[in-house]
């Protein structure tokens, strides 16, 4: 016949069976003075949950990689279904209980998929700011244009001095009084600065100190 599995609950990602000394040992600090243990397993348990809540908004690729066990994969598919506010209210109690019988390295692969995925918009926006920043310098000023060209070699340098001529072309000739006219070299130069800032990352800023160490030897 097969065992019967222990009684017992999980703090902290372990395994306390009924009537073992640990489990003596935190019943006696949640009945004593010990106050502030029953808030941070009650605090623990609440992150959890709201930790689960959010394995829900995971991109599959992330979420795969996870390896979680089936129980608690079927009972995320589960919540994504539900559209009853008590039972999804339910469900997701449910998965925060299967959150807590989750070891420390698990938590922290499902903390770090999060972030990954998190960061990924903001990355995105950093590299379409520094896009347009570099878009305007570049028409405005031909040392941001050469220290473009030097610090990004992989950018075709001809076409990238084709758009910069045709785009401060079609800034001149907008009509008088009305706002610079920007036309389709304007957003074609973007999306080639874009390509580049993705390929390289917004964190090279050589060609930025190149074109100011041109302004100043000037």
């Amino acid at each position: 016949m097969p065992r019967k599995p222990k009684k017992g609950y999980f703090v902290r990602g372990t395994f306390v069976a009924e009537g073992s000394e640990l489990d003596i040992e935190l019943k006696r600090e949640l009945k004593g003075s010990d106050a502030a243990s029953k808030t941070d397993l009650k605090r623990e348990s609440a992150e959890l949950q709201t930790l689960g809540e959010a394995l829900l908004g995971l991109r599959a690729g992330l979420f795969d990689k996870l390896g979680l066990e089936d129980k608690l994969r079927d009972a995320i598919a589960e919540a994504k279904r539900i559209t009853n506010f008590e039972g999804k209210r339910r469900q997701m109690q449910f998965i925060g209980k299967l959150m807590r019988g989750l070891d420390a390295a698990t938590l922290d692969a499902i903390r770090a998929a999060l972030d990954e995925q998190n960061r990924g918009p903001a990355q995105e926006a950093a590299i379409l700011h520094d896009a347009e920043r570099w878009r305007d310098r570049v028409i405005a000023d031909d040392d941001a244009l050469g220290g473009w060209i030097e610090t990004h070699p992989g950018t075709d340098a001809q076409q990238l001095r084709a758009l910069v001529r045709q785009a401060r072309k079609d800034l001149k000739e907008g009509p008088p009084g009305e706002a610079p006219r920007q036309g389709k070299a304007y957003r074609e130069l973007f999306q080639l600065l874009r390509a580049q800032l993705e390929v390289h990352g917004t964190e090279d800023h050589a060609a930025e100190a190149a074109a100011q160490a041109r302004e100043e030897d000037a």
